[in-house]
Formats: structure tokens, C-alpha cells, sequence
């Protein structure tokens, strides 16, 4: 009895990782253009360091759970951020609500003024304002390079990742945040 569990366990587990590769390459398919750049991984924990809003309320990424998740660090001087900033607030146009956010942070020097310039400049209005001076939640998920971008799942991990811009407002950026929101994934 004993071994007949465990076969029912191994099968149960083999076709689980099966199942999750097969989610992978379903979302890696919908990847054309710039959105190639986005890597899926194994999901991973993220880091649970608190930033700001610009009145000094503290927030976790833990307060997202729940919803899916795309993570933006950025900065004022950056011009990548420029150019895609417009097309992350597209897709939380798009999808934003009880499944999805996108959550945009303000990593390193950027006093607030500027934020709310470069937002204006920029013609965003719909994403938020989050700040992580210190660069102490960029470092401690290894932001190296602006824009970071992290899809993190339901459950609030990381399992996808794009180092500098993307266009967010593709077709193909849609159609992954499409499959993951109606579980297609």
C-alpha cells in the first residue's frame, strides 16, 4: 500500500511540473517583439522591505496578494522610464482592478517634485506613487539597472522579469496579462 501512495504522489507531482511547464511555454509563445525580453522563472519570494507613498505611509509587496502584479522601479532621470511609462499606465487602464495593478516605485533620488513633473510631462495620471529612496527594496531584489520590471503572480512571487523598457501597450503585452487574469496560464 505504502508503495502504491507514492507512485500516486510521484505521477501527481511529475504531471503538476508538467502542467507548469506547459503554462510557461503557453506565456513564453504570447512573447513577440519587445516583450521577448520578459524572462519567466521558477516562482521566487520577493522582498517583503517597506516603501513609501509621498505622505509617508509605509507599504509591503505582501499587500498585493491577491492579484497579479507588475512591478515597475524607476526614476525621473531615467529616459527609458520616459518612454514607457505611458504604455504601463496603458495596461493598468486596461486591466487594473480586482486581478491586476500595476505598481510603479521610485527608486533612488527623486524628490518628489520632480516625480509629480516628470509625471505631468509625461501626461500619467493613473499609476501610483511610491518611493524607495534608499534603493533598499530595489537592492534587496536586485535591481541593477533602470527600468526593473517584475511580474509577480497571486501569491505575491516573482515569475517573470524584463531589465530595461518594454512596450507594455503591445498586443503581446495584453495577450499575456489576458492569459494570466483568465487562467489560461
Amino acid at each position: 500500500m505504502r508503495w502504491f501512495r507514492l507512485a500516486v504522489l510521484y505521477t501527481a507531482l511529475a504531471l503538476g511540473a508538467n502542467a507548469a511547464v506547459a503554462d510557461v511555454a503557453h506565456l513564453e509563445a504570447l512573447r513577440e517583439g519587445s516583450m521577448k525580453k520578459l524572462v519567466f522563472s521558477e516562482p521566487r519570494e520577493v522582498s517583503q522591505v517597506p516603501f513609501t507613498d509621498p505622505e509617508g505611509n509605509e507599504y509591503r509587496l505582501e499587500q498585493w496578494k491577491g492579484k497579479y502584479v507588475l512591478l515597475n522601479f524607476w526614476a525621473t532621470w531615467c529616459v527609458p522610464c520616459r518612454r514607457e511609462m505611458p504604455a504601463l499606465e496603458a495596461l493598468q487602464n486596461e486591466f487594473g482592478g480586482d486581478d491586476f495593478e500595476v505598481v510603479t516605485i521610485a527608486t533612488g533620488r527623486n524628490p518628489l517634485p520632480g516625480i509629480r513633473r516628470f509625471f505631468r510631462e509625461i501626461g500619467v495620471s493613473n499609476l501610483p506613487i511610491l518611493l524607495d529612496p534608499q534603493q533598499t527594496l530595489g537592492r534587496d531584489m536586485a535591481v541593477f539597472g533602470l527600468p526593473t520590471t517584475m511580474l509577480l503572480d497571486r501569491e505575491g512571487r516573482e515569475i517573470a522579469r524584463v531589465r530595461g523598457d518594454a512596450e507594455w501597450d503591445s498586443e503581446s503585452a495584453f495577450a499575456i496579462i489576458r492569459a494570466l487574469i483568465a487562467g489560461e496560464s
